[in-house]
């Protein structure tokens, strides 16, 4: 049965608001701060209104640890380099491990190599006090950056936190990526220690990585030491590479006692992690995010969007090399429980019950999946209800791409009826959520349920006036904490300020087509620039092309990515092919297949064409946006401006390819 975008499908009942964590802030600001709202409409209005005021509540609310009292809440309010908390000192990892009590689970592992893990909060703090003293061992110091190679197990969440608990700064690669994704992105920040695993095991296949790790580390000369985690030989008699030690070695240390362990309070805008957007040139932006800001924005998104506590456990599948890793890593800062699973979401393939049986184990409350899992799901006829127990779901949160009504209304068809089924957008560049959930509003089918807290964000129109019931670009007129400190090695912010700043001035700019509606839902309708999205990653085209065009058959190519219908997506690649050369199954097999060893399988096409030509702008540059928005059924007047072209007629393939292929289909 075909839902109607915008019919209501749940609505929370008296005891679910009642008991929400935002009502209980909504009732702590009435009584200690004299902020009286009614409704989460009045409560997002009084937050962007009064923005100092709303985060220096979240501080307060929170009981944000520090050695001294900041200064101001917001010394500098332009953006970029809006200063938050001035004075102030905080550390990430204290915030999350000061959560540790007897007996509750902080970590449960999954994996297909693996039996399952439970890691109670006391081993987590054990672990991570072992790591941190280690790393201050070695002399990693406040500002050194630490790296990991890791699949999505407990060892990487512990490597973060060590690395945060002594000041270091985190970035993560999976070792689905090849090794020149890896080099491309941590050659950048120049790390002082690589973590790395051997391995690691997707849908019963053994991927052995010692080969990518090799040239990693050759590749890495900033490096001091190398820590190996035997995950997919634990039997292995030498290391990957000379001189790595062990993680069990590692380990096997004596932990400092809690008494005596110091966490490093770093300034508030002290860097905590480097996560890495690729735009379409150059190589992959390195993003980075502070301390103070990550620390206030979870405790924002998690708890009050989220809805996560002490009671909650979170599972969304992800890998290590993308925001959401962070993200699940991060609720622990709640408190609640975070569940890892390290392998393909259908098992061997053909198990569609794989994740749901993960989560059912670990009596997860809070479940985030994709769009375009839920199709998969609906179109293997698997209903997760009809042999499991999902009693104690509460809500399941669809990320990655727009979610369809239809696609909501399977949850409540085939996991449960009183279930909060909802959607957000944000992404890498804030690691938090733009607009997204609030358990006290109902649900309509296929929106977002809101604009998050002290987030200002509209739809502009071309005149950047804010408009509602028309689809415009997604702005942010006010600073958040957790926006970009700046990009790593970015002289004069000069990418940066490309990225976000270059159409509105002073102005977030998110780079997505964005609608809010009278009630406040909001829809986004897919990228406003040529960024690829899969599945909620973002992917640079330049990437793909610097491995495409180095290949001798191959003189150019374009690349774009289109949203259909039910969170599908279609992304052709077209290349131009040098004299006398053809483009056969060979040739085919051969793009797909370094793209996926240097990349990962996300960055391989659905589709390879052959054309006679690239389009491209005055100023040289590849017209991704207007090939994409005429693949999608805009006109060629509406989506290119033919003055601003090399050869207009090189438009030509593209529009008939449009009018005619049988390769994908923009409606159902």
């Amino acid at each position: 049965m075909t839902i109607e975008e915008g019919s209501l499908l749940w609505s929370p009942s008296d005891s679910f608001v009642e008991n929400a964590n935002i009502s209980q802030f909504m009732r702590w600001l009435a009584s200690e701060q004299g902020v009286e709202t009614n409704s989460y409409d009045e409560l997002w209005l009084w937050s962007v209104e009064n923005l100092e005021t709303f985060w220096a509540s979240i501080w307060d609310y929170f009981n944000i640890e520090t050695d001294q009292p900041y200064t101001s809440v917001l010394a500098n309010k332009t953006m970029p380099g809006a200063d938050w908390f001035p004075g102030s000192s905080v550390n990430f990892s204290e915030h999350i491990l000061r959560n540790r009590r007897d007996d509750a689970v902080a970590l449960y592992a999954y994996s297909e190599l693996d039996p399952a893990r439970k890691l109670d909060w006391d081993e987590l703090d054990l672990s991570v006090r072992v790591l941190a003293q280690h790393l201050r061992k070695m002399g990693v110091k406040s500002g050194d950056r630490v790296v990991s190679y890791l699949p999505n197990i407990p060892e990487t969440v512990i490597v973060l936190l060590a690395s945060a608990s002594v000041g270091a700064i985190f970035s993560s690669c999976s070792p689905d990526f090849g090794y020149k994704s890896v080099i491309d992105r941590f050659s950048q920040i120049e790390p002082k220690v690589l973590f790395y695993a051997d391995g690691y095991r997707f849908g019963g296949k053994n991927f052995d990585r010692q080969s990518e790790v090799t040239e990693i580390v050759h590749s890495l000369p900033s490096l001091d030491s190398i820590i190996e985690v035997s995950y997919l030989n634990r039997d292995r008699k030498t290391p990957v590479v000379d001189d790595a030690l062990y993680w069990a070695d590692v380990m096997d240390e004596s932990a400092i006692s809690l008494e005596d362990f110091s966490f490093e309070r770093v300034p508030f805008s002290h860097p905590l992690w480097v996560l890495y957007s690729s735009g379409t040139t150059g190589l992959p932006k390195p993003i980075v995010h502070s301390q103070g800001g990550v620390v206030l924005e979870f405790m924002k998104l998690l708890s009050f969007h989220m809805n996560l506590g002490p009671e909650s456990t979170m599972f969304f599948y992800t890998s290590t090399g993308w925001m959401m890793w962070n993200l699940v890593a991060g609720a622990l800062i709640t408190g609640a429980s975070s569940v890892l699973y390290e392998g393909n979401p259908l098992g061997d393939g053909k198990q569609p019950e794989t994740l749901w049986k993960l989560a059912e184990d670990s009596g997860t409350t809070f479940f985030g999946t994709s769009p375009t899992f839920i199709a998969l799901m609906e179109k293997q006829g698997f209903s997760p209800k009809a042999s499991l127990n999902m009693d104690a779901f509460e809500g399941v949160l669809l990320g990655g791409s727009p979610a369809t009504p239809d696609v909501m209304g399977w949850c409540y068809d085939n996991i449960k009826q009183n279930l909060w089924v909802t959607s957000q957008s944000g992404g890498t560049d804030i690691c938090s959520a733009f607009v997204g959930a609030s358990p006290t509003l109902p649900v309509y089918a296929g929106e977002i349920q809101t604009r998050c807290l002290g987030v200002d964000a509209h739809a502009f129109n071309d005149d950047a006036e804010p408009i509602i019931n028309e689809v415009g670009e997604l702005v942010v007129t006010k600073p958040m904490p957790s926006m970009p400190i700046y990009f790593w090695n970015d002289k004069n912010n000069t990418r940066y300020l490309e990225s976000y700043f270059e159409d509105f001035p002073g102005v977030w700019r998110q780079g997505d087509y964005f609608l809010v509606n009278k009630r406040g839902g909001c829809f986004i309708y897919g990228r406003s620039d040529s960024t690829l999205n899969r599945y909620g990653v973002r992917i640079g085209t330049a990437e793909i092309y610097r491995v495409v065009e180095a290949l001798d058959e191959i003189e150019d190519s374009l690349i774009v990515n289109l949203d259909l219908p039910d969170g599908k997506f279609f992304m052709p690649l077209f290349v131009k092919l040098k004299q006398d050369i053809q483009l056969n199954s060979e040739l085919q097999k051969k793009i797909c297949t370094m793209l996926r060893s240097k990349y990962s399988p996300r960055h391989t096409p659905d589709k390879i064409i052959a054309v006679d030509a690239i389009p491209y702008t005055l100023t040289n540059k590849k017209m991704e946006v207007p090939i994409r928005k005429i693949l999608s059924g805009l006109s060629v007047e509406k989506a290119a401006n033919k003055d601003a072209m090399v050869d207009p007629k090189t438009l030509d393939f593209y529009v008939q390819y449009a009018f005619n292929n049988d390769d994908y289909k923009l409606s159902n």
